[in-house]
């Protein structure tokens, strides 16, 4: 089982919210009413961990060694919507999400290949890791720019435990899981090349949501999230290339192979697409 193991380290690594960060350097001067209404669309979104950890609980009821670490990558979300709903507490209460914007995002979501899933969100914490370090940079608040450091860590770390799980589905499923892997893998890596970066919390979940079966388009302002990207934190093409190198380098290491370009993963994919 993996779950002991990476409690552990997980643990070793945890931050406390009432220590870890230096609420008494907050200066008001440097926080302006734009970059607020960010944070309280990020706290939003964070709070969907909910309805996502109710899915993976749904969907993986045969792996309780999975359904196990849910309860520490649960934690860690949640309270990333916490550390974000408390600085807007603490220096913009106008603006702290109420409990009826938080609950907007918790909604069921279709039942989909447990496989598929857990590489979908593995690609997500490779592209979160990548949005925290840019809105880290973009902000000029030193409390905020240290809060979104501490959450671009824990994805990174959230993406290593995926990581680990993946291996363990190759060991399992084989080629099952290395079509699986690579299928969404190619969509997530290319995605960006189509002006739109594909991430969990944009993509279409529910069909009896629809249209609105995206978090995003149960946010306050559901244009947020282009808008924080394109016009805010500015996550360019040399952003972009980050994830992608940082997908297609995990991707060749869980393989055995050496994924230069998306290309290249592309031509692997095709080998196994009769596996899944």
């Amino acid at each position: 089982m993996l779950y002991p193991e990476l409690f552990k380290s997980l643990e070793s690594a945890r931050w406390d919210m009432a220590k870890d960060v230096p609420w008494d350097s907050f200066d008001a001067a440097l926080l302006s009413d734009e970059q607020a209404m960010t944070i309280k669309m990020n706290a939003i979104t964070e709070w969907s961990a909910l309805p996502a950890t109710e899915m993976f609980l749904r969907d993986n009821r045969d792996d309780s060694d999975f359904s196990a670490f849910m309860s520490i990558w649960f934690y860690e979300e949640q309270k990333h919507s916490l550390v974000l709903i408390e600085y807007l507490r603490r220096f913009r209460p106008d603006l702290a999400p109420t409990e009826e914007e938080l609950h907007e995002v918790r909604f069921e979501f279709d039942p989909a290949p447990a496989l598929e899933t857990l590489m979908l969100h593995f690609c997500g914490e490779v592209r979160l890791t990548q949005w925290y370090r840019r809105a880290s940079a973009w902000h000029t608040e030193p409390v905020i720019k240290h809060i979104y450091d501490l959450l671009s860590r824990d994805e990174a770390r959230h993406g290593g435990a995926y990581l680990k799980y993946m291996k363990r589905a190759i060991d399992q499923a084989g080629d099952a899981a290395r079509a699986a892997f690579s299928k969404i893998g190619m969509l997530m890596a290319a995605s960006g090349r189509a002006g739109k970066p594909m991430h969990p919390t944009n993509l279409h979940v529910s069909k009896a949501h629809f249209p609105r079966d995206t978090v995003q388009s149960r946010l306050p302002d559901p244009e947020w999230l282009e808008r924080w990207l394109d016009e805010q934190i500015r996550f360019d093409k040399d952003c972009e290339a980050r994830v992608i190198g940082g997908i297609l380098r995990n991707l060749s290491s869980l393989f055995g192979e050496s994924f230069k370009t998306v290309g290249d993963l592309n031509r692997f994919r095709k080998q196994y697409a009769g596996a899944a």
